[in-house]
């Protein structure tokens, strides 16, 4: 189908019939089950459902930008029944056709955006969101737009304290990308990021090793603070609700989840992960 940016186009799974991969211009960007919303196909997609179970349990405001299929939309809201979600896409049209096709949960409970992440992040007001995910990508690579310092400041106003960025990192070895954009989220995340277990990187152990191409998620928190004084005033954050409990990257079930997974994953925390930001 003509979508604004291209073409869409759906194929089945020939083993699965209610299983489906939807490409948009030629790159497969979200694979659903029609009756299993809680499905993921995605090892990424898996690895960042892995650490939102870490988080309290019931509905989260979660913000996704670059919708496409909302595959992780729905696992949310299958998982979390009543989370308040919105997805952004720059495609209009694909949002309109994936509204038809998918039978996606209807607002208020996912509200869908036609605009470009970066400005529709900017647009936000501070504390709106328990969970960001970042899944954007202009081809094989997330726009530079969405990795700077401007990006990850927006993404720490846009959430609660003690609220998680997914960001989705598609890289090639040496993984100049993720190293980089690593070292852009310990400065913007606050100081000791790293060293408080708020900053971490996931990825498949061949990917971490630079064997091959392959998804980086890089997961940040925003710091809880200790007490409402001058540097954490209702400006900061929303004040009508307290935080999310801080989630600590370094915890055992986490790194227990991800090596359980059908494809076995690896966090990097601490000094692991400041090896691998290097400098």
């Amino acid at each position: 189908m003509p979508i604004d940016t291209g073409t869409a186009r759906v194929e089945r799974d020939p083993d699965h019939p209610d299983r489906v991969t939807l490409h948009v211009n030629g790159v497969p960007s979200s694979a659903l089950d029609l009756t299993d919303p809680g499905f993921l196909a995605f090892e990424y997609m898996q690895q960042m459902a892995a650490v939102l179970a870490g988080l309290p349990d019931g509905p989260l405001r979660v913000l996704h930008l670059g919708a496409a299929g909302c595959a992780l939309a729905r696992h949310v809201e299958h998982e979390r029944p009543d989370s308040r979600q919105l997805g952004v896409d720059v495609d209009a049209r694909l949002l309109e056709l994936v509204r038809a096709w998918f039978g996606l949960p209807r607002s208020p409970r996912l509200r869908l955006r036609a605009d470009d992440a970066g400005r529709a992040l900017a647009s936000l007001a501070p504390g709106s969101f328990d969970v960001v995910v970042r899944d954007v990508f202009a081809g094989d690579r997330t726009p530079d737009h969405l990795t700077d310092d401007a990006f990850a400041t927006a993404a720490y106003r846009a959430l609660r304290p003690g609220g998680v960025l997914l960001a989705n990192c598609a890289d090639r070895p040496p993984l100049s990308l993720a190293r980089r954009e690593t070292a852009t989220l310990a400065a913007a995340f606050a100081p000791g990021a790293a060293a408080d277990g708020r900053l971490g990187v996931i990825a498949e152990h061949a990917v971490l090793k630079g064997r091959r191409y392959g998804n980086v998620v890089l997961v940040a928190v925003r710091d809880v603070p200790e007490d409402d004084g001058p540097e954490h005033d209702s400006t900061e954050h929303d004040s009508t609700e307290d935080g999310l409990p801080g989630l600590d990257l370094h915890d055992a079930g986490l790194a227990r989840r991800l090596r359980s997974l059908p494809v076995p994953a690896r966090l990097l925390v601490g000094d692991e992960l400041a090896r691998f930001a290097g400098a």
